[in-house]
């Protein structure tokens, strides 16, 4: 998370760094950690399938930074290491007796789709004012760090934030009005996405996420 808060890195390899320094370590009953960074490494080159298992509805993958660091820095290590790709996969065990295994680019386009893009919720978060918007950028901190580390989101997945959250006027102005810091974020990891070629092709919303980033500066 600090390297993606921090902008500390360049390209993925440098995030799989991250995972393997600060995941590098082996525990057992009278042992508290002990250095094991090379062991590490190769049982994740080892590695053919990534799986994260959830249990319950109320958290989704974008709206909490363990996901991304721990499933999204594991195959972000284990597809570094090998040079090749590896599946990665989503256990939903919220029913115990109706278990679900997506692929993880299903589940993230599901949360996508049927909350970070929902009008539903966002007219929800809206009700919570600073919070609230605060929630609207994190969705989308969490979304670029999962591409980040993974490159399973689309370039009309950031397109789709950009229109509710960006150039929607009613949303714009919420946040303008309840947290214009949040607006400044989201708009700058926007920025930041097309920067770094995540968002590949974003044509025309380049300017217009620049003039409105101006625009809430001229404001502030």
């Amino acid at each position: 998370q600090n390297a993606i808060d921090g902008r500390l890195w360049h390209s993925r390899d440098d995030l799989a760094e991250v995972y393997l320094n600060h995941g590098g370590y082996a525990y057992g009953a009278s042992d508290e950690g002990t250095p094991a960074r090379a062991a590490f490494a190769q049982r994740l080159a080892q590695v053919q399938a990534v799986l994260q298992n959830q249990d319950n509805h109320e958290h989704d993958l974008l709206d909490s930074n363990d996901y991304y660091q721990f499933q999204g820095g594991m195959l972000a290590a284990a597809e570094t290491l090998a040079g090749t790709a590896r599946a990665s996969y989503h256990g939903d065990h919220s029913q115990a007796d109706r278990p679900r295994v997506r692929t993880l680019k299903e589940e993230l386009n599901r949360v996508i789709r049927a909350r970070a893009l929902n009008p539903k919720w966002i007219d929800g978060v809206k009700r919570h004012g600073y919070k609230g918007a605060f929630e609207l950028a994190a969705t989308v901190d969490n979304l670029f760090a999962f591409d980040a580390t993974t490159h399973l989101i689309d370039d009309h997945h950031y397109q789709g934030l950009a229109d509710a959250y960006v150039l929607d006027p009613a949303t714009r102005d919420f946040m303008r009005e309840h947290n214009p810091e949040a607006l400044r974020d989201l708009t700058e990891r926007l920025l930041e996405a097309q920067q770094r070629g995540l968002w590949q092709e974003p044509g025309d919303y380049r300017e217009s996420l620049e003039q409105q980033l101006l625009a809430g500066e001229e404001d502030s």
